[in-house]
């Protein structure tokens, strides 16, 4: 009779420990899952952060600086449909764009850490030459520093940012509904010429 109860006892504990080790290692593996989950999570942010997508201003109120001139004779007239070859944001790239300015400067891509805190913004496109504080007479070269006017991202205006590239162009103001779906996006700034093609 004793030996049945030894037995039976022996039996229960092992069958609990069993259970346990098993419930464990389920848990191990739910947190494993979890953790690659959010580590790729993390890596969309970190992308997106990078190309200076996050926190950005989709819409504008169209208001440019008085002292941007107008394209004389853009490749795209304002008006006109052309279709978006950049990703810039997400469902930008293949949208078709309406036209609503066209302007010839001299643009930029820059990086810099925002003002409000966080990561660095790397290689951001774009600013143009009259949304620099205090801008010179003479476009910037790479490597050069500036204090930002514009604020297309939180954060950005007054940084201090650094000129990754330059280049002459005309850029244009677009209006357009992303590929992925939600709301039309207006008056967004900017998108250069080499950034378009015919409808």
């Amino acid at each position: 009779m004793q030996n049945r109860t030894v037995l039976f006892l022996f039996t229960v504990i092992t069958a609990l420990f069993l259970a346990a080790c098993s419930n464990v290692n389920g848990n191990e593996h739910s947190n494993t899952n979890h953790g690659e989950k959010k580590t790729e999570q993390d890596k969309d942010s970190s992308n997106m952060n990078h190309k200076g997508m996050e926190g950005m201003n989709h819409s504008s109120t169209g208001e440019v600086p008085e002292v941007l001139i107008e394209a004389e004779n853009p490749t795209f007239k304002v008006g006109s449909h052309a279709i978006i070859h950049a990703d810039h944001m997400e469902g930008m790239n293949g949208a078709e764009a309406t036209i609503v300015g066209a302007y010839d400067t001299t643009v930029y891509t820059i990086s810099y850490t925002p003002t409000t805190g966080g990561d660095k913004v790397t290689n951001h496109k774009w600013i143009i030459h009259e949304e620099i504080k205090d801008a010179s007479d003479k476009p910037y070269n790479p490597g050069d520093e500036i204090i930002v006017e514009a604020d297309h991202m939180k954060g950005m205006k007054g940084a201090t940012a650094v000129i990754d590239s330059a280049q002459q162009t005309t850029v244009y103001m677009v209006d357009y509904t992303p590929t992925t779906g939600g709301e039309k996006v207006t008056n967004h700034k900017w998108v250069t010429e080499g950034e378009l093609s015919a409808k």
